[in-house]
């Protein structure tokens, strides 16, 4: 195969070869293939037959080859003179790479992978043809005779191909290649059959003389793209036209009939046809109308982005059937809630008035026997003297629960009104039995009045049997009030006492300090309140003494006890020293460690402002204008060897720096300086910035246009441009940026595209992603209408055939069935108007 591949170009020089790894040995025929397929000349080979001049002729040829950005890998003259045939292969695979498959391209992708979809797209309209690799979708030979077929129809019959024979197809459509197409046969029909994995290599080799062959072709196919991307644009559009008109329809549809039966308001008087209309009406607001809600907010939603999406592909705005916008659609909802509205109020009212009547004497009855309940036993209860032998905390226990009976009782006076005026409202309805209502709501009121006497001669016998032992209480609630902030101020005291403490600075541990001396200062007024405690509890204990006070002693306000706080009160007092000898250990340690601080920001305060100066330069070239990125690349190595001749001053900080950590010392108030500040940055800006200037595909001249631009806006040089440092240097770039609410709008969205994250500036990579962005092509009705010139031959019609031969099957219908007869002169039957059709996508239409 690669000898063939070598023929068909060397043929066009006169010559050729017979044996692939000898007639390169002298390098004379391998600089003449690489002429005859790059176009250019080499140098003059040397005429000599020894062993040093073949080196040379074979050296000036791999020379060549590595101008071209090739890297040659483990290939030497020396193998190639030898006649190493494996070299000899890889190197002529390698050219095969660069000069043959290298250079197609198709949708960005690599060479292989764009060769693999150009074969794809070819061969996808042909039954029994799946291209997916470069070996066994190959073997049948229909793939060949598909791209033959394809390209050239008038050569071979692909409707009379089989499957079934591998090797005839082969054959033909190596014959036909050769004969007709000027591809020489590279591959044996009888080995690429038999092969249980044909060579990959071989095969992608003769493919490309195929590419190569019909790359004329490749326009088409360009303007094919075009035209299939911009009709799917539009059949998704009409989907989406199609999709609104309906759901528009249907909810019309149902608004029209629910609407009627909202607004009517009969009814026949009775409570079960009323009941019945009201369960309709809540199986309406639970089952029939979320679903409709959601179908009105998903056709809202459909319709807006409807609009968004013909607005980005430059088509006119979707104006809907009349009848049929979102304002109708408002409209004829708000009716209908309107409708829904008055409908559930004239439901509840009658609902109302119907139920009234009947409810208010179960109310009444219900009511009345209620309160009865509550008020069984309440005088029997209210007439006890059950307090005369209570102790005082019993006594108070009954006064808390009859202040809440009291409560209970005042809470009651609105029922006991309730009854009252139902009962008066039966009497204005003239209730049938309103002797009996108005006899059971006298007995009620009767029966309430005696209550509240009875609870005021209830409430003077508590408050006099209280008074007896108030006395002992109240020492009680003193003992209890003074011992638990006591306790609580002991048992803080001892954790503080025992507390660990971590500290980094002498202002820390001296201040620890000084809490210490004024805690201790308070211990004479502890020791007062420790002597007052015990002397409650001695009294108490006189009084329960003297007047037999059943469980006088026990104190039901406070668990605590005087020999509780007076064991805290003793532990308190030994743990004071044992604090004074911690707290004086660890000011010496931080005595120490304030001097490992002075030292360090010695001299961290000469290295950080030296370091400091060299970013200052780094960040000086980043900015600047003069010379290639390659030139100030070099600069930059030269600022990187004055840190390196610098690094003995970075050892002596290293070294004070790990005794400062040994130490635990996290702060440093002397210097702003820390061993953070990294010296050894390498200069790898520039060689990002010249990867991402190849990467755009702009030359030194647009990045230097560029960054001149920015570095103008630039004042502060900062490496960043401030909102409105950016919106005036658009405007000096020629964009339409003014000062009204349009314009306004327009710069916010630029401004989220190059500053996503809202930090408040733009960076140079930001603003040069944009200037790239802003240069991308975009579709326009011309430039269809020249994709369709080029598919039809440059004539001013197109044919059926034509566009089914170019674009895939449903959008070669879908242009069929749209574009109109061509009535100019000249045509031939059958002819499309393919210009008024361009037209129609990007102007005004019915679509």
């Amino acid at each position: 195969t690669f000898t063939a591949w070598c023929n068909s170009h060397l043929r066009k020089a006169g010559t050729q070869i017979q044996n692939i790894e000898e007639d390169f040995r002298n390098g004379l025929k391998l600089m003449l293939l690489l002429e005859v397929i790059s176009g250019e000349t080499l140098p003059r080979p040397d005429k000599g037959k020894m062993r040093f001049h073949k080196i040379a002729n074979v050296n000036k040829a791999l020379d060549f080859i590595a101008s071209k950005g090739v890297k040659l890998v483990s290939i030497g003259a020396e193998e190639i003179v030898d006649g190493n045939v494996k070299m000899t292969l890889g190197l002529i695979w390698t050219i095969i790479l660069r000069f043959a498959i290298q250079d197609i391209s198709v949708e960005e992708m690599t060479a292989k992978e764009g060769l693999l979809l150009w074969c794809q797209r070819k061969t996808a309209p042909y039954r029994n043809v799946n291209v997916q690799n470069f070996h066994l979708s190959w073997k049948d030979g229909l793939a060949f005779c598909a791209l033959i077929h394809r390209h050239r129809p008038d050569l071979l019959d692909y409707s009379k191909l089989s499957k079934d024979n591998p090797l005839e197809n082969l054959n033909l459509a190596f014959d036909v290649a050769e004969k007709h197409l000027n591809i020489p046969k590279m591959l044996d029909s009888d080995d690429l059959n038999s092969t249980a994995m044909p060579d990959e290599r071989a095969v992608m080799t003769y493919v490309s003389s195929y590419y190569h062959t019909f790359s004329g072709a490749q326009q088409a196919e360009t303007a094919s793209n075009r035209i299939c991307k911009v009709l799917k644009v539009n059949q998704e559009n009409e989907r989406l036209m199609d999709e609104y008109e309906r759901l528009v329809s249907d909810l019309l549809d149902w608004i029209n009939k629910t609407t009627p039966w909202l607004e009517n308001r009969t009814a026949d008087n009775t409570l079960n046809g009323v009941q019945k209309k009201l369960e309709e009406f809540r199986k309406y607001r639970r089952v029939s109308k979320p679903p409709r809600v959601e179908e009105k907010a998903k056709l809202e939603t459909n319709f807006n982005t409807l609009q968004t999406k013909l607005r980005l592909s430059n088509r006119p705005a979707y104006l809907p059937s009349e009848g049929k916008m979102v304002s109708d659609i408002a409209n004829a909802w708000k009716i209908l809630e309107t409708a829904e509205k008055g409908f559930e109020e004239w439901l509840l009212s009658e609902m109302m008035r119907l139920e009234r009547l009947d409810h208010l004497a179960q109310k009444f009855k219900h009511k009345a026997d209620n309160h009865e309940d509550w008020t069984e036993g309440k005088e029997e209860m209210l007439e006890s003297e059950d307090f005369r032998n209570c102790r005082l905390n019993e006594v108070k226990a009954l006064k808390k629960k009859h202040e809440a009976f009291e409560s209970d009782l005042a809470a009651h006076q609105d029922r006991v009104e309730q009854i009252a005026a139902i009962a008066q409202e039966l009497n204005a309805l003239d209730y049938h039995d309103v002797a009996t209502i108005n006899t059971r709501c006298q007995n009620i009121c009767e029966q309430w009045d005696k209550l509240g006497t009875l609870m005021q001669k209830r409430c003077y016998a508590l408050e006099e049997a209280e008074t007896v032992l108030e006395k002992i209480d109240q020492l009680h609630l003193e003992f209890a009030k003074r011992a638990a902030p006591f306790n609580n101020w002991l048992d803080g005291a001892r954790e503080d006492l025992v507390d660990m403490f971590i500290v980094h600075t002498m202002d820390e541990i001296q201040g620890l300090i000084d809490a210490h001396e004024q805690f201790k200062q308070t211990l004479g007024d502890a020791d007062r309140e420790h002597q007052a405690i015990v002397g409650l509890t001695e009294e108490v204990e006189s009084i329960a003494s003297k007047y037999q006070v059943p469980g006088g002693v026990d104190n039901p306000y406070t668990a605590l006890t005087t020999v509780e706080l007076t064991q805290k009160w003793l532990e308190v007092k030994e743990l004071v020293p044992k604090r004074d000898q911690v707290l004086e250990a660890e000011l010496l340690r931080q005595q120490s460690n304030e001097m490992l601080r002075c030292k360090f920001a010695e001299k961290a305060n000469v290295v950080g402002p030296w370091i400091e100066g060299q970013m200052d330069s780094v960040a000086a070239l980043g900015m600047g204008m003069q010379g290639v990125l390659e030139d100030q690349l070099d600069k930059l190595q030269q600022l990187e060897q004055a840190v390196v001749q610098y690094q003995p001053h970075m050892d002596e900080l290293e070294k004070c720096h790990q005794e400062v950590q040994e130490s635990m010392i996290f702060e440093n108030s002397y210097t702003q300086y820390t061993m953070e500040v990294c010296w050894s940055n390498r200069p790898t800006l520039y060689r990002v910035r010249i990867l991402t200037r190849d990467s755009k595909g702009i030359t030194q001249e647009q990045l230097n246009e560029c960054r001149s631009s920015f570095n103008h806006f630039d004042k502060d040089r900062s490496g960043r441009l401030q909102p409105e440092e950016f919106k005036s240097c658009l405007v000096s770039l020629g964009f339409n940026i003014r000062n009204d609410k349009q314009s306004d709008a327009e710069f916010k969205r630029i401004l989220n595209s190059v500053d996503p994250n809202n930090t408040g500036y733009v960076n140079f990579d930001a603003f040069l992603d944009f200037m790239t962005r802003e240069n991308t092509d975009r579709d326009t009705a011309e430039q269809i209408i020249d994709s369709f010139r080029i598919l039809a031959g440059d004539k001013p019609y197109i044919l059926a055939d034509e566009l089914r031969r170019e674009l895939p099957p449903d959008q070669a219908e879908y242009c069929i069935q749209r574009m109109i007869p061509y009535t100019g002169t000249g045509a031939e039957p059958g002819a499309l108007d393919y210009m008024s059709f361009s037209t129609a996508l990007y102007g005004e239409s019915d679509l």
